[in-house]
């Protein structure tokens, strides 16, 4: 069944009315398209090809896998994947201190929308629309910089157009990645590596699935990627994070097959994040030739931090948000009679984002997300945009860095290398505070330094949208585009900062609000 459902996403694609057909790298639609109804065909035309084939099937996994977990005697598949390797009251601890740096990023690019779009699609006290924000699943922002740039006339750290006019290919960018990991002191790609990954998209017509993946074939030297890489700053970022897996199977791969792991999930995620963090600072995109001047000054600092802000801080709700979806389906608190409204409640909750066109329980959005249909466990991704702003603390103090947190570039210092190999040479062989504590000399994973890192812009937010009146979270909440709304039922529930009700959606109200698309 799973294979079958990760076909089925693969091979998905979305055709228009004259026959053209476009595969799931219409994301770059999504990213530079600014036409709200192009958008709107992309959106609801991918959940239509690679969501709603897969709910039956899904359903049916769903039964299996829990029946596989209680003969192995856990309680369902998630507690046997070790999908809560913390509590889940210890998650939602440090959602609500991230909760009110969120909404005040989300207040602002709502406004910024407004400005584009107007108040037939943006309401200023109501949710977003969640195909405007330049990502096909709303997960980061950062396909929409050009609107939301605080100051247009500063610095804008966007190497894109660089790299195409250098001429830059898929190789050189993992070859650039793979020179950050060695001037660390860190293991370089073998030999196996640039033989056998696949780093673009075959031309020969072949099916792949795209979505971007490292490989350990356990033989200690068999280690790939694939990708379909495209020339552009957002999947340099995705070269590193994925190189981050790979340099991680180096250093554990002598390490008993049963330790050769990370010493959480989060961990794998978090090590080529954390280099991509000083790859993306200007003062290193300078260094490589990819910007021309670095200004530092406070308008530059305040551009490249909502860069960084669009795509890290936008994310933290949706990886909760896949989190929580996940682990109450399978244990059985949302029934599959209930899969995609609940999906919509809790992207009303944490997101504060709403469908542009009405959903009913024929579709199954979450499904138009790989990683469910893959059944890859989602708290990592959540715990690793936390954790990841600890370990650059650290390493940055490793590495001797005097200045704003924001501004570090660990390149080159063999201090701050050693401490990452010192770590992941251990694999999953000790608990993983204490390999939390070998990086930060602290046990427990914080908010502190990501608000650290984020302080400027936090200060720079709070400021703007009280300049502009803006509300913080989203009080209309039962608002829905072109200004209709719908009668529905609720239940209390507490969510954008203050106390509503949580929605309930009627879908043969809302099937009556359906827009017709090209």
């Amino acid at each position: 069944l799973q294979s079958n459902m990760e076909t089925k996403y693969s091979v998905a694609e979305v055709c228009r009315e004259d026959g053209r057909c476009h595969p799931l790298d219409q994301g770059s639609i999504m990213a530079e398209s600014r036409d709200y109804n192009e958008l709107l065909f992309a959106w609801k035309g991918w959940r239509d090809a690679a969501g709603k084939v897969l709910r039956q099937d899904y359903e049916r996994y769903v039964e299996l896998a829990n029946k596989a977990a209680v003969l192995d005697g856990y309680s369902d598949n998630v507690a046997s994947l070790n999908d809560t390797p913390i509590f889940e009251k210890d998650l939602e601890s440090l959602w609500m201190e991230l909760e009110p740096l969120y909404q005040n990023v989300h207040a602002y690019v709502r406004r910024a929308l407004y400005k584009k779009y107007g108040p037939q699609h943006i309401n200023l006290k109501g949710p977003i629309p969640a195909h405007l924000l330049g990502n096909m699943w709303a997960e980061t922002w950062s396909g929409i910089m050009d609107f939301a740039i605080p100051y247009p006339c500063a610095t804008q750290v966007d190497a894109t157009p660089a790299m195409l006019a250098q001429g830059w290919n898929a190789t050189r960018m993992f070859q650039e990645a793979d020179r950050f990991f060695t001037s660390l002191g860190l293991l370089p790609m073998p030999e196996e590596f640039w033989e056998k990954s696949m780093l673009e998209k075959p031309s020969d017509g072949r099916q792949v699935v795209c979505h971007a993946s490292a490989w350990d074939f356990y033989n200690r030297k068999d280690f790939r990627i694939k990708q379909c890489t495209v020339v552009a700053m957002d999947d340099l970022i995705t070269v590193h994070h994925e190189m981050g897996h790979v340099q991680y199977f180096l250093q554990y791969k002598d390490q008993p097959v049963s330790f050769r792991d990370g010493a959480n999930p989060a961990f794998h995620e978090a090590i080529g994040d954390v280099l991509a963090m000083s790859v993306s600072t200007p003062k290193h995109l300078k260094s490589i030739g990819l910007l021309d001047k670095v200004e530092e000054n406070y308008e530059s600092d305040i551009n490249f931090l909502m860069s960084m802000a669009l795509d890290k801080i936008a994310f933290l709700p949706f990886g909760y948000l896949m989190f929580q979806w996940r682990r109450k389906v399978f244990d059985g608190r949302i029934p599959p009679n209930e899969y995609n409204k609940e999906w919509w409640n809790l992207r009303l909750k944490y997101q504060g984002l709403c469908p542009p066109v009405a959903r009913t329980e024929e579709d199954f959005d979450p499904g138009a997300k790989y990683h469910i249909p893959a059944n890859v466990p989602y708290v990592r991704y959540f715990m690793s945009f936390i954790i990841q702003f600890q370990f650059h603390k650290a390493l940055c103090e490793a590495a001797n860095h005097n200045g704003p947190l924001h501004t570090c570039d660990i390149y080159q210092s063999k201090e701050a290398g050693k401490l990452l190999s010192d770590v992941m040479k251990l694999g999953s062989s000790k608990p993983w505070p204490e390999a939390m504590a070998m990086i930060t000399a602290q046990s427990k994973m914080s908010a502190q330094p990501l608000m650290q890192y984020f302080e400027p812009l936090i200060q720079w937010l709070q400021r703007e949208n009280q300049i502009n009146g803006d509300v913080i979270g989203w009080p209309e909440y039962d608002w829905i585009p072109q200004g209709k709304t719908n009668k529905r039922r609720h239940l209390p529930h507490r969510f954008g900062g203050f106390h509503f009700e949580l929605l309930r959606l009627n879908v043969a109200e809302l099937t009556e609000g359906r827009m017709k698309l090209d």
